[in-house]
């Protein structure tokens, strides 16, 4: 099954390059990927820009979405053969609910997702978030899991907030139009050492989130 054999060489082009001799014909690969740019998201681009699918006889076509429910429907409607960087909890609602997906495999346990405040704000720590609003990228993301675990586990009042890709949480961050906004490295690190921006709360803060797959592909 060709999801089955790009899974593998995904696993592969993450850790090495391999010596496998390449398939006659190629193969195309439709996939969704959520958040562009994000560490635990970059594979596909990576391995493809490295030669790694070619020489297999694989030809990826991606599409980037914001996330979970984006990156789900096209594999549902069956515009595209795989979803990469699903949230966990989308993924088995569409599943539960009867949609033709299955999760193939979990990209990362744990997460590294972070939450950010701008300097000038007085929310230093995930405890000073109360009575204020929080961001997470779309509803049945992994972000949107981790921002209810912080509440749960905390205690918190804060309200989450759907504000999209990293890029666009930025801007609403820094307009003022939500206090804490989340991003995943490499993103967000120039603004740090800029002094923009302060980090509140990492994921693996959450007890629930350090033993947790995060963003599987289906």
């Amino acid at each position: 099954m060709r999801q089955a054999r790009y899974l593998s060489l995904v696993l592969a082009a993450a850790a090495t390059l391999t010596a496998t001799p390449p398939a006659a014909a190629a193969d195309l690969l439709k996939l969704t990927v959520g958040q562009r740019g994000n560490w635990d998201t970059s594979i596909s681009y990576l391995g493809e820009k490295a030669g790694i699918f070619k020489k297999h006889g694989i030809e990826l076509e991606i599409v980037y979405t914001s996330g979970s429910g984006e990156t789900l429907q096209p594999v549902i409607a069956g515009s595209a053969d795989l979803g990469f960087a699903v949230g966990t909890q989308g993924a088995m609602a569409a599943y539960a609910k009867g949609a033709p997906v299955r999760i193939i495999g979990a990209e990362a346990t744990g997460a590294a997702d972070y939450w950010y405040a701008k300097a000038t704000s007085p929310i230093k720590t995930i405890k000073d978030t109360d009575g204020h609003t929080i961001a997470f990228s779309t509803q049945g993301s992994s972000t949107q899991s981790i921002v209810r675990a912080f509440i749960d586990e905390f205690n918190l009042t804060a309200k989450p907030v759907a504000t999209g890709n990293p890029s666009a949480t930025l801007t609403a961050v820094m307009t003022d139009q939500v206090d804490v906004g989340w991003a995943s490295p490499p993103f967000g690190l120039k603004e740090q050492e800029a002094g923009q921006i302060r980090v509140v709360a990492k994921a693996d803060q959450s007890a629930l989130v350090r033993g947790q797959a995060a963003r599987p592909s289906a």
